[in-house]
């Protein structure tokens, strides 16, 4: 488990740009712009979410069964409950309780415990997240239409960027728009095209070379099994994204934004999205990972029988944002959590302040 700033070049010559009270001003404005020009290019309607879920209702994200959430049985009514993973199946629903019309959504702030991650430079057992769901047609169930979304929320992070340079010159001395560390528009490549690329590489490695060359990049269609390894880029639960409808440039209607973090010289992942499935995809995708005792689960008949509607959909990292956008080394210097030891004691050491 890694618990100090890697890779060790540069971190080991790492000063933050900002002093802590500096931080604290900057991640607001940061949080602020983005959250801003993201509500604007996506016509997203702020929403208030629930922080724990009934057990057994589905719609808990159980992150393609790799983790166990926290749980609690209620004096109340001594039914157990479970702190939220994700909001990617209760957003959904919000479309279709709210009846929100096509091209509007949603956007809420999700605030999660994790006990099963693996903490390191970029993650923490804190999950804090923009997590927005937008309704859509059947005709924008397209590679087309999710590139179109993906742009939107690209150009939201630059003008973010100028925003925290403009109040922190500091962070802007790369030069140009969005601080002269991402390309004007975002390329998008599918996981097949990099495995066929790039087959002696893992998928981590994959996506570190690519965010090394692009400067950003959106990685298409994971969790679907690549033509040569047989296994997906990634795995994703089997009633979320759509990983399934062929495109023009392969299976998956899905996938992650991911930059080039100049100050720990690899890859960051910033968001991972998708456009949901529908009732065909949720059928095919349940075939290829076998058949389980959730089937029956109310939200997977609720996309059945079509009563849920069409979104497309995805989640934010809002520390991840920050890291980016004030030049951080590590997650803890822009959101409070609990850290090994030894994580703690690895950062006074570097004179590094965790919040």
């Amino acid at each position: 488990m890694e618990t100090t700033i890697t890779p060790p070049t540069p971190a080991d010559e790492y000063t933050p740009v900002l002093d802590l009270r500096e931080t604290q001003e900057a991640l607001t404005l940061a949080k602020s712009a983005f959250e801003r020009e993201l509500t604007e290019r996506l016509d997203l309607q702020s929403f208030y979410a629930p922080w724990a879920l009934r057990k057994g209702t589905g719609l808990q994200d159980d992150l393609a069964g790799t983790q166990e959430p926290v749980g609690f049985t209620a004096q109340f009514d001594g039914r157990d409950y479970e702190i939220v993973h994700s909001l990617a199946k209760w957003k959904r629903q919000q479309l279709h309780r709210y009846d929100l019309p096509v091209g509007r959504g949603i956007l809420a702030e999700l605030r999660a415990i994790r006990k099963d991650e693996a903490v390191d430079a970029t993650r923490s057992i804190h999950v804090d997240q923009w997590d927005w769901e937008r309704v859509l047609t059947a005709d924008q169930r397209t590679l087309a239409h999710l590139q179109e979304i993906v742009s939107r929320i690209y150009a939201a992070l630059r003008t973010a960027i100028d925003d925290v340079t403009g109040a922190f010159p500091a962070l802007g001395d790369d030069g140009g728009p969005g601080g002269g560390r991402l390309p004007d528009e975002i390329p998008f490549v599918h996981t097949e095209e990099l495995e066929r690329l790039m087959p002696e590489l893992s998928p981590e490695e994959r996506e570190e070379e690519l965010a090394r060359q692009e400067g950003a990049a959106f990685v298409l269609g994971i969790g679907h099994p690549l033509p040569q390894s047989g296994e997906p880029h990634d795995l994703r639960a089997v009633d979320y994204d759509d990983w399934v409808t062929p495109t023009e440039k392969g299976p998956g209607l899905n996938g992650d934004i991911i930059v080039w973090d100049d100050v720990r010289e690899t890859a960051l992942e910033l968001s991972s999205m998708g456009i949901r499935v529908d009732a065909g995809a949720l059928a095919e995708q349940m075939e290829i990972v076998g058949r389980d005792e959730d089937d029956t689960l109310p939200y997977r008949e609720r996309i059945l029988d079509g009563t849920l509607p069409l979104s497309v959909g995805g989640g934010i990292g809002q520390s991840r944002v920050a890291m980016f956008l004030l030049k951080k080394a590590h997650i803890g210097e822009v959101q409070p959590s609990a850290w090994p030891d030894e994580t703690v004691e690895a950062m006074q050491e570097r004179g590094v302040p965790l919040l």
